[in-house]
């Protein structure tokens, strides 16, 4: 588990692509500290696992399947990435909780300034929109954010300035690529009662004219 707070900005030194795999060599400081082979990192919000520690950076290999569903497959050498090591027993939660399991890769549309922030547009994949949420969680590249907005097929993030500073979401420019992933408790509610069963009287309440703002007004919530 990762908590979606990035601890630092590393660097690809090396990319081998094999027959349904790869192996990547991450130039890093940080993240190293206390770290041992077999221990987990999230690189972009991936969820890899240290496989060989050499000086000054860490190895880790990843399956076709992370290929596929992220754009770990698509880094080249001299590339920065997000790192973050694996929640311990007793940390701080700061973000929110992060499974480290890429759900879609998404592309930056659109990004605005809004005072010292900035707020950017992100194409929502279609088997994610189910999940995504006014006010919900959600992670891009392994970065905890809150979603402000949500579309048919897009969604809105804010980047408050220090967010900016300390991932690579501050630099990454219109049209490229960002791993999503979805918040966990809108998964189990998916699995626990249904998730589409409840869209639907969502929607419902909507036709009829009840919203959040109406619930709060009349003091249901």
């Amino acid at each position: 588990m990762f908590t979606g707070i990035i601890e630092e900005i590393g660097r690809v030194r090396e990319v081998e692509v094999y027959f349904l795999g790869a192996r990547l060599v991450i130039q890093a400081q940080k993240v190293l500290e206390g770290t041992k082979v077999g221990d987990s990192i999230a690189v972009n919000g991936a969820c890899l696992t240290v496989v060989e520690i050499k000086k000054g950076a860490f190895v880790a290999e990843v399956m076709e399947e992370t290929l596929k569903v992220t754009n770990l497959g698509r880094l080249k050498v001299g590339e920065s990435v997000n790192l973050e090591r694996a929640l311990r027993w007793g940390d701080r939660m700061g973000g929110h909780l992060v499974s480290g399991h890429v759900d879609g890769v998404g592309r930056i549309l659109g990004r605005r300034p809004v005072g010292r922030a900035q707020e950017i547009t992100v194409s929502l994949p279609e088997h994610l929109k189910r999940y995504v949420v006014p006010k919900g969680s959600i992670a891009l590249d392994g970065t905890s954010l809150t979603v402000i907005e949500r579309r048919d097929s897009t969604f809105k993030v804010g980047l408050i300035p220090h967010t900016l500073h300390t991932t690579i979401l501050g630099s990454k420019g219109v049209g490229e690529e960002v791993n999503i992933e979805v918040d966990l408790i809108a998964r189990y509610l998916e699995g626990l009662c249904g998730l589409e069963a409840v869209s639907s009287k969502i929607e419902q309440a909507r036709e009829r004219g009840i919203t959040l703002e109406f619930l709060s007004r009349y003091g249901f919530i």
